[in-house]
């Protein structure tokens, strides 16, 4: 079994919570965890440094990120699209 496989990266959907480093960005990812025991949903948070070439993410920007190979030692995702601008019209992008 030598033969390469090619394995779908993975996509999330998240809201940038910082992006003052130079091209990357912190993406906060949540998702709903239901507990064992007592059966109540928990809402739980990862944040993810992503990628941003061109620097076009913002604050509270809603935008989508995908698995890359390792760019740093921090940084495995890549800005994939920037779905929703959080509060900022067309001439501060």
């Amino acid at each position: 079994m030598s033969g390469a496989t090619s394995k779908k990266p993975r996509v999330l959907k998240g809201v940038v919570v910082s992006n003052k480093m130079q091209k990357t960005i912190v993406v906060r990812v949540d998702r709903l965890k239901k507990h064992p025991k007592y059966l109540k949903y928990m809402k739980i948070s990862h944040r993810f440094k992503a990628h941003d070439e061109k620097n076009e993410a913002g604050l509270g920007d809603i935008v989508l990120i995908r698995e890359t190979k390792p760019i740093s030692k921090e940084k495995r995702w890549i800005l994939a699209q920037v779905l929703t601008r959080a509060g900022r019209t067309a001439e501060e992008t």
